[in-house]
């Protein structure tokens, strides 16, 4: 009767490796790299904790060029001041410049 419970629980043990290995091969195949290269213009994540932030308020800061890429994860960032300072890629994401429709027509309320 123990010996029926050990193999029980081993075919569960395999079975359960299996499932892992299958379920981390999906998951691998939609993870994405992302590689910045000089020049390209990125948003950065700002991570830090604020008591009283707006609650809509966007978290990305920027946007930032690239300066330099080293050969692990980590880039650095050209801020608008002309300063440099290095991030974790992972913390970063494309810019994409909005394309304004010139043809926007502004209008004016005036109170009665």
């Amino acid at each position: 009767m123990l010996t029926e419970l050990d193999e029980w629980r081993n075919e569960a043990y395999e079975s359960s490796r299996i499932y892992k290995e299958r379920a981390k091969k999906f998951h691998d195949l939609s993870i994405r790299t992302k590689e910045f290269k000089p020049g390209h213009e990125v948003l950065l994540y700002d991570s830090k904790l604020r008591l009283f932030s707006g609650k809509l308020q966007s978290r990305w800061r920027g946007p930032y060029v690239v300066h330099k890429s080293n050969w692990n994860v980590t880039y650095e960032l050209l801020a608008s001041n002309g300063s440099t300072f290095t991030v974790n890629g992972h913390r970063l994401k494309p810019y994409f410049k909005a394309e304004l429709d010139h043809d926007v027509e502004v209008v004016n309320f005036i109170d009665p």
